[in-house]
């Protein structure tokens, strides 16, 4: 079937790569598994042979027609649909997440299956290398940012292999990796949308000071034990709960 390019799709096809996909998601047969972007149903069909039900969310019409009269609808359920503008808390507590994001959503997809974090066990994506480096990355580091930060506060994430372009039709310019995400036990201590805020304003200026990307007061650094000189990539996801924690309960921005 021919791709098609406002969906960012490159459909995976490589056996040897599916069957290590498979064999880490290691899915028994009363998981509640949905997969994200099932594109042909090449990692569909072998999740099916060890799955009671599947769930797939895809959004290009005629891909979800051809699954739906493909597979066995005991089996197989399709919501056609964004899954941007899916609901995940509709599904059952402990979903198992896993999909070939597309390359042109899955900045914004992470972050909105962020906000989830607690009804999920695990969660296991091909993504652009580059956006895994992103997820995974240390404070101080060049790769480390607002995506980081934000996954990390929820997630313990782990970079499982790299998958080259070859394995995929039509092969991206870029290589890709697979990667394994676990909801921490704690959820984060503060309001969301204060840590969203927080963070996004401290990244959109990250060459500048804490002291001039952060609204927040010397006495504010002062308490939180933090110097106003560091810059946004040098402090850590615990770092930034702490701000939004003082923030939260002092109105501090």
């Amino acid at each position: 079937m021919k791709t098609r390019k406002r969906f960012g799709q490159h459909f995976l096809h490589d056996p040897g790569i599916l069957r290590r996909i498979v064999e880490a998601i290691d899915p028994a047969s009363g998981d509640a598994v949905v997969e994200i972007g099932p594109g042909e149903g090449a990692l569909t069909r072998p999740l099916l042979e060890r799955l009671n039900l599947l769930t797939a969310i895809e959004i290009d019409r005629d891909l979800a027609a051809r699954l739906t009269g493909e597979l066995p609808p005991g089996k197989f359920s399709l919501i056609c649909a964004d899954a941007l503008a899916v609901d995940f808390s509709s599904f059952p507590a402990g979903v198992r997440i896993v999909g070939n994001l597309p390359y042109n959503i899955s900045t914004p997809l992470l972050f909105h299956l962020a906000r989830y974090s607690e009804r999920v066990r695990d969660m296991h994506f091909l993504l652009q290398r580059e956006v895994v480096e992103r997820m995974v990355a240390r404070p101080s580091t060049p790769d480390y940012g607002r995506l980081s930060v934000m996954l990390q506060v929820r997630f313990a994430m782990r970079k499982l292999f790299v998958v080259a372009p070859g394995a995929f039709r039509p092969p991206p310019k870029v290589e890709s990796a697979f990667v394994r995400l676990m909801p921490l036990a704690q959820k984060p201590a503060c309001d969301d949308t204060v840590l969203e805020r927080i963070v996004r304003e401290a990244f959109s200026a990250r060459r500048k000071t804490l002291r001039n990307a952060l609204g927040i007061s010397p006495r504010d650094f002062a308490e939180l034990a933090l110097d106003p000189k560091l810059r946004p990539e040098n402090l850590s996801p615990g770092d930034y709960l702490r701000i939004a924690r003082r923030v939260e309960f002092q109105g501090s921005i």
